[in-house]
């Protein structure tokens, strides 16, 4: 097995037996998470910027990094962690590297009961799931497609109207202030 691919199996098995705390003992591990509250320097003109799309927010590292931290109060990330996983694996060249990562990223976003599983059809799973066999940089395109479209229509504007983003905006709780959110 491909040193690539242990590394994803362990972490999957970490994630798993992360799953099995009680949910009180989760959202206390994230709550008091370090890398949870520390996030990067922006400018109140890059932050309204990210109002203006999803588009400008996801290529903005810390539009991204705001996002994130947004999506996780509300518990609904893996969108986001699915989206960035698909464009960082787009990026990979080596047939055997694409085809761990492809693995990885079924396990993690695409088959059912994952751990970060994300809504797509039942079509368009099985469809990813037949593609593993020989993975193209296209293969999880369709599923990305809807996963951004759903962060578009529903949590994009929920970010846009919270009171975290219009802090944002205001310069109030700036990203590179370093502090709790």
């Amino acid at each position: 097995m491909d040193i690539c691919c242990e590394t994803a199996s362990e972490e999957l098995d970490k994630t798993k037996r992360l799953l099995h705390f009680p949910w009180k003992s989760r959202l206390h591990k994230f709550i008091h998470s370090p890398s949870r509250n520390i996030m990067p320097r922006q400018s109140v003109d890059e932050a309204k910027q990210w109002g203006q799309s999803l588009e400008k927010l996801l290529n903005h590292k810390c539009g991204q990094a705001a996002f994130r931290v947004f999506l996780k109060s509300e518990f609904c990330e893996e969108n986001l962690e699915f989206w960035l996983a698909c464009e960082e694996f787009k990026s990979i060249t080596s047939p055997e590297k694409l085809a761990c990562k492809a693995t990885g990223i079924f396990e993690e976003f695409i088959q059912s009961d994952s751990p970060m599983e994300v809504n797509v059809d039942h079509y368009t799973r099985d469809t990813i799931a037949q593609s593993l066999h020989q993975p193209t940089p296209s293969c999880f395109d369709s599923a990305q497609r809807k996963v951004c479209s759903l962060m578009e229509n529903d949590a994009y504007p929920r970010f846009i109207q919270s009171d975290y983003y219009k802090d944002l905006c205001a310069g109030g709780r700036g990203l590179g202030k370093h502090r709790r959110v």
